[in-house]
């Protein structure tokens, strides 16, 4: 849970890297919470955009899901300008998925130092 607090206290940071662990924990918890706000959504009959928990929820954390994505892209010493290739179909998105689960660039790059020497969560 430290990973995903840690990701909303740093809301709209764009600049420096994320480890994958970060990445990936906030992902984890934000899929949780966005099934378990669906299920009270529907339950209380919403269907849709009609269950507006899961669309307020989706618009409050869609900045700081993309800063922790340019982030991790950062750690693997790729600019935020690959976030497009989500818009090719299947390909871009096994792609783009590959890179968030690849390993960090060791030491330093030109987006900042690596977070596992700084101990960053």
């Amino acid at each position: 849970m430290d990973y995903y607090l840690e990701v909303l206290k740093r809301y709209a940071v764009f600049e420096g890297r994320a480890r994958r662990k970060e990445y990936w924990m906030f992902f984890l918890f934000n899929a949780i919470i966005a099934i378990v706000l669906g299920i009270i959504g529907t339950v209380m009959g919403g269907k849709g955009f009609n269950n507006i928990l899961s669309v307020l929820y989706g618009l409050a954390l869609l900045v700081p899901g993309l800063a922790v994505a340019v982030r991790r892209l950062h750690d693997t010493n790729h600019s935020a300008w690959w976030l497009l290739m989500n818009f090719i179909p299947i390909v871009g998105t096994i792609i783009y998925i590959v890179l968030l689960a690849t390993k960090g660039q060791p030491g330093d790059n030109k987006y900042g130092p690596d977070p596992k020497e700084t101990g960053a969560i």
